[in-house]
Parts: structure tokens; sequence; C-alpha cells
């Protein structure tokens, strides 16, 4: 698959220049062979406009097509809608359902709080022995697993042991049911429930606090894992790059692991699947700590994931500030303790969020603009980079692609109608990009067959074709942190299944 360049780009402009100028002034009626060549060179530039498909994939790409022409043509048009609405319409859809088959690559962004779906949390987790559940005055749940009942804690009813409040209940799938809606944003009415970002965000950070209880829980901890990657498995993933906290977990009895322990669980674990699974490659993390804290302590973070790095350079890939951008501490803000790789002579890799907030021209909004200076080797979101003409860029020609999470974008309210995002112009134009998940769990999803549904249909139109598809896909693997032997052997499996998936679905 051929793949962009910046001169290539450069080349194109002076391709579509030449063909302006030979417009000729004052023709009552242009030219239709100018049209037509200034039609497939706009086309060509988009992602995946220069990608050549075969046969097979050209006959999949005129039904694909036929099958969107179909759905916009609908009166309830999921990408137009709020997502929690337009899932039931998503999950009939036909081009749903053949995106589902389709082998995506890599997910390149995603939260280790978020991974593994709200069904099994609820349905397996909360009916093991010895979970308390408490009431919060805010009306949302805490769970902590205990051998004896725990001591109360502030702000929540005494604890009750799931067990024997289950065994109180008539309806017990309600309760279940109202467990669920404690553990994700979802609502029938997203538009009242969060009237602004400030009313979603504060339920998103309540909804964490309530799952951390159940998953930093050491056995749930692994199994929660070794669950998260079925379910990525099970959508037709190959590799993952996990933001994680590396949090403490707990023990029955109250003792607590450290952060090696939980790199080593994820290593473990990571091998057991594989033993299971040999078309898995595996996964690498992120280490993540949130924007709120001090420099001092972000200081500390950054030099304990230089030595982390030291010592599992197979799998801890670089770091990440997380959080709300627009009411935590700005990329700038932390320059200090972000430029102690480079003083130490390190070589510590940043994946920033930055760019995730609609507040244009002020500090957050330059979040973008400070993560191509301190080198991010990714973007998260980068929702922002629209408004940036020189980020965008520096982007292109440092070739740091934008992490886009669409169905993320639209339940924090940034953007009401997919078609809207900003990402559309960036696809149109070829820049870099992946498509990612971020909070599968709070959103009810699982894998990337939701997102990526959001991406060709809504954001890409029928402009997007197989070949974006395609394009997208080989982006997840090429702009990974895997190391280059890696990323042949990624590629070579993706390669296989793609070619599976398009002989067994073109018509």
């Amino acid at each position: 698959m051929k793949r962009f360049s910046y001169t290539a780009c450069s080349a194109t402009a002076l391709m579509t220049i030449l063909i302006l100028a030979s417009v000729k002034e004052g023709a009552s009626i242009p030219d239709p062979r100018q049209r037509d060549l200034l039609l497939r060179e706009e086309a060509s530039q988009q992602v995946g406009g220069r990608v050549e498909l075969t046969v097979a994939e050209q006959r999949l790409d005129s039904f694909l097509h036929k099958l969107k022409q179909q759905e916009m043509m609908d009166l309830q048009f999921p990408p137009a809608m709020h997502f929690f609405r337009a899932k039931p319409y998503i999950q009939k859809s036909p081009v749903f359902k053949l995106l589902q088959k389709m082998p995506k690559g890599a997910v390149l962004h995603i939260h280790s709080s978020a991974l593994a779906s709200v069904d099994w949390l609820v349905m397996n987790v909360t009916y093991r022995p010895y979970c308390y559940i408490c009431f919060t005055w805010s009306g949302s749940v805490q769970f902590l697993f205990s051998a004896q009942r725990p001591f109360p804690r502030w702000g929540c009813s005494s604890w009750s042991l799931l067990e024997q409040l289950r065994a109180t209940i008539t309806d017990i799938p309600a309760f279940d049911k109202s467990l669920m809606q404690n553990l994700t944003l979802f609502t029938e009415d997203p538009d009242v429930a969060y009237p602004n970002q400030d009313a979603v965000w504060e339920r998103f950070e309540q909804t964490f606090i309530a799952i951390s209880g159940l998953i930093s829980y050491a056995p749930v901890f692994k199994d929660y894992f070794y669950q998260g990657l079925q379910q990525l498995y099970d959508d037709n993933i190959l590799y993952l790059e996990l933001r994680a906290g590396l949090s403490k977990t707990y023990e029955l009895d109250g003792t607590s692991h450290d952060r090696e322990w939980s790199i080593q669980t994820y290593k473990n674990i990571t091998e057991q699947f594989k033993l299971k699974h040999s078309d898995f490659i595996g996964i690498r993390i992120i280490v993540t700590v949130h924007r709120v804290l001090s420099l001092s302590q972000v200081k500390q973070a950054v030099r304990d994931t230089i030595e982390m790095q030291k010592q599992y350079p197979d799998i801890i890939a670089g770091f990440d500030l997380v959080g709300r951008e627009d009411s935590g501490n700005s990329i700038w803000y932390f320059r200090e303790a972000l430029s102690i790789p480079t003083e130490v002579k390190a070589n510590l890799s940043y994946f920033f969020h930055a760019g995730e907030t609609d507040l244009d021209g002020t500090d957050v909004d330059r979040n973008i603009l400070d993560a191509l200076l301190f080198n991010t080797t990714r973007i998260g979101h980068g929702f922002a980079l629209a408004h940036h003409p020189l980020g965008k860029t520096l982007s292109r020609k440092k070739g740091v692609p934008l992490e886009v999470c669409p169905i993320s974008n639209q339940v924090l309210k940034l953007v009401s109608d997919l078609r809207n995002h900003p990402a559309a112009v960036l696809l149109s134009e070829g820049h870099p990009m992946v498509v990612s998940s971020d909070d599968p769990t709070l959103f009810g999803t699982t894998g990337l067959s939701y997102d990526f549904y959001e991406v060709f249909v809504g954001i890409g139109g029928l402009s997007a074709n197989v070949g974006t598809l395609k394009e997208l896909a080989m982006n997840s693997i090429n702009y990974s942190a895997m190391p280059s032997t890696l990323k042949d052997k990624a590629t070579a499996m993706w390669k296989q299944k793609w070619d599976k998936f398009i002989l067994e679905n073109s018509p």
C-alpha cells in the first residue's frame, strides 16, 4: 500500500494549481475533462486516496458505497444522532456488520480502566464473593472487596455485601441494570442528563471511581485485563497500546501491590492470552498521570517512567498526561518535568492527549502546539488541530498522527453531529490519523467497530471508501510503538487477514 509523503502532498498542490490555471476565463461551461481531473485529484488526497485497490476490493467498495447511500437517505441517520440513541440503529446496519468482520490492526488509544464491557463487570465481577457496595450521596456507587465489612467511607452509605443485598431484592435484573447504569455514561436522554460539558465530565469521573473499586482488586485485575484482550481480539484487533496509571492493586486482606506487580501482571496475562491466540501480537503500556497533579509530582512520575522503561523496555512505550484538559494543567505548565528526559539523555516517548477541547485561543487550546514542540509521537484526540494551520503542517511533516475517538468526542459534548467533526476535513486532506475508542466501557461499546462506523459513514461520508479503511487499519500498525521487526510481523499477519476478509465479503 502506498503512503503519503510531505513531498507528494506538495506535488499534489502543484498539480491542482496547474489544473486551475488551465481553466479558461469566461467559458460558459467548464471543460468536463478538467472537472473529472479535478475531482480525481481531490479524491486522491484523502486518507486512502492513493491506495490501489484490487478487483475484489473494488467490488466490495461499490457494495459498501451503495449500502452507505441507503443509510444516508434514512431519516434516522446514526452519525447525526447522539451515540446512545444511535447504537441500536448502528447494530442493525449492514455496513456495521461488515466492519465488525474487518481486521482493524491495532487500538492505540484506550484506557486501562475502561477496557472490558460493563455487562461483564456487573454479571461476572459483582457476583463474586466478598464484593461490597455503598451508595454515595451524589447518587453513584462504590465497590470494595473485603473479607469483613469495610470501615465506613465519607460520602457513602454503610457497606452492604452484594450477595446478601441481592437476596433481599425481588427484581434482580432491574437491580443489575441499575448497577450497569452506574458504570457507564449511558442514558436514554443524554441531552437532559448532561446539559453541558461540566455535567458529563463530572459523571465521567464518578464512573471511573466506581469502576476502580472492582478492577483494582488483584484477582479481578487479572481477569478483567484478560477479558479486555478477548473482547478486542473478538473485534479483529491484533495489538494494543494501553494507557495505564499503574495504580496500586489490593488483596482481600487489604494488602496492596505496587506498579511493578501491575507491569509484570500485564506481561504475564498477555503471554497467557497469546498462548491461546497465536495471531495476537501483544501489548505496550503508555504510563499516565493526571494533569491535576503538581509539577513536582509529574517530575517524579517522568523519572519513574524512565526507570520503568529501562527495566521493561519491551512493554513500556512512553508517557502521557490524562484528565480533562479544560480544568487541568497545560502541557506548558509541566515543561520542566517534560524536559527531564532530554536533560538525563533518556529516550522517553510522549503520547500526549492534546486538543481535546473547544476553547479556541486559550492555554488549553495551545496544548496541540506544545505537544508537537515536545516531539509527541501521536496526538490523543487532537479535536482542536483544525484551528492550528501551523500545527497541521508540523503534524503532517513530522508524521505525527491524530488518535481520533469520535464517540468519545460526541459523548463528552465536543460535537453533536459527527458529520461536523473536525476530523472530516483532516480525513479529506489525507492527514495522518488512526481510529480509537478511548473508554469503551463507559460508552457501552467494545473494540473499535462502533468508532470505525462513525468515521467511515459519518466523518468520511460517501467519499470514504475501502481504501480509507485499509489505510486507517495499516496506520494503526505503522504509527504504533512496536519495533520495526514486530511491525513487519503484524503487517504480514494483518494483510493475510485482510485478504481473507476481502475474499469472503466481496460480492
